[in-house]
């Protein structure tokens, strides 16, 4: 394996290091999605359950296009994925106050539970992945995510995480 404390940044683009990150990235987001994923059973949900959850408890409020738009699923997808999680009380819709044709999304009280009870796990794990690695090694860590995420959404985010 290449030393990484090498000068040489052209290391870091060998082919052998390309598919260790490759390969680094599918074994964490096995072990990131293990502990939500056995919760998600108990309610006979899935992943696309989770990601709705999770960005409707990030942004209250938001509208069903904006949601379709982050999860880039179809829309009888997401249509199922609501109808679940608005059935079984954990996402209530509300028509918008000036456009009566939007949806609006929130978590509902139960909503919130599951949502905290689904993040708090891998909360833990980013935490302690964080404090072993270090401040200097999360900042290079976040601008590796960016780097993999397409450049409208990038654009966006940096505004959300300034």
């Amino acid at each position: 394996m290449t030393d990484i404390k090498s000068n040489d940044d052209s290391l870091f683009l060998r082919e052998e290091e390309l598919r260790q990150g490759i390969e680094l990235l599918f074994y964490a987001y096995r072990d990131f999605t293990s502990d939500p994923d056995e919760i998600l059973t108990e309610y006979r949900f899935g992943r696309a359950h989770h990601r709705a959850v999770h960005f409707i408890g990030r942004n209250p409020g938001m509208t069903v296009a904006e949601l379709l738009a982050i999860l880039r699923i179809t829309k009888q997808s997401l249509s199922r994925v609501l109808s679940q999680l608005i059935d079984r009380g954990f996402v209530e819709q509300k028509k918008g106050a000036e456009d009566r044709r939007q949806r609006l999304l929130y978590l509902t009280e139960s909503g919130v539970a599951l949502e905290l009870r689904l993040s708090r796990p891998q909360q833990a794990r980013v935490a302690r992945a964080y404090s072993e690695a270090g401040a200097e090694a999360v900042e290079g860590y976040r601008k590796v995510l960016m780097g993999l995420i397409n450049e409208e959404d990038r654009a966006r985010l940096k505004k959300t995480y300034r």
